[in-house]
């Protein structure tokens, strides 16, 4: 199930610019507005949990309306990493109705905590998403440049 954290090697292309991963995105979102040298860093860094060590550094003015759109911008990179990845979204549509929950126990709001009692957000905005591209109907394959027979 690694390839639903955040920390999965799956790059989004959000605001202009390519993260390396959704974690990378959502730390530096954080700062985009109030430090946007400090958001450069934290797209420039070579692993996710760096980019998570750097958005919790407090030293950095943080949004003042972070509380308020933190989930919208959570939903916005997971649905982006679900349809640039195909193979991501097929095995998010392979799920069927499975609940969804991200195990973390030490996180209570993005996650079940470790007595299952957190609010799991990250596990809701993934199940969204999944009927959110359920609801879609099938792409298409990209079309393909018509051959020309070879004369004899």
């Amino acid at each position: 199930w690694g390839w639903l954290s955040n920390f999965s090697p799956h790059g989004v292309e959000l605001d202009g610019a390519w993260w390396p991963t959704v974690e990378h995105y959502f730390q530096a979102a954080k700062f985009l507005e109030t430090d946007p040298a400090h958001a450069a860093a934290i797209r420039r860094v070579p692993k996710p949990r760096d980019a998570a060590r750097m958005g919790r550094d407090r030293s950095h003015p943080l949004r003042p309306d972070w509380e308020v759109v933190k989930e919208g911008v959570m939903r916005r990179a997971v649905r982006c990493k679900l349809e640039t990845h195909p193979e991501l979204r097929e095995k998010i549509l392979a799920t069927g109705d499975e609940e969804i929950v991200e195990a973390s126990p030490s996180d209570y709001y993005w996650g079940a905590g470790q007595d299952g009692s957190g609010q799991n957000r990250l596990g809701h905005l993934l199940m969204e998403a999944r009927a959110a591209l359920r609801a879609e109907p099938p792409r298409a394959p990209p079309p393909t440049k018509p051959r020309r027979a070879k004369r004899p």
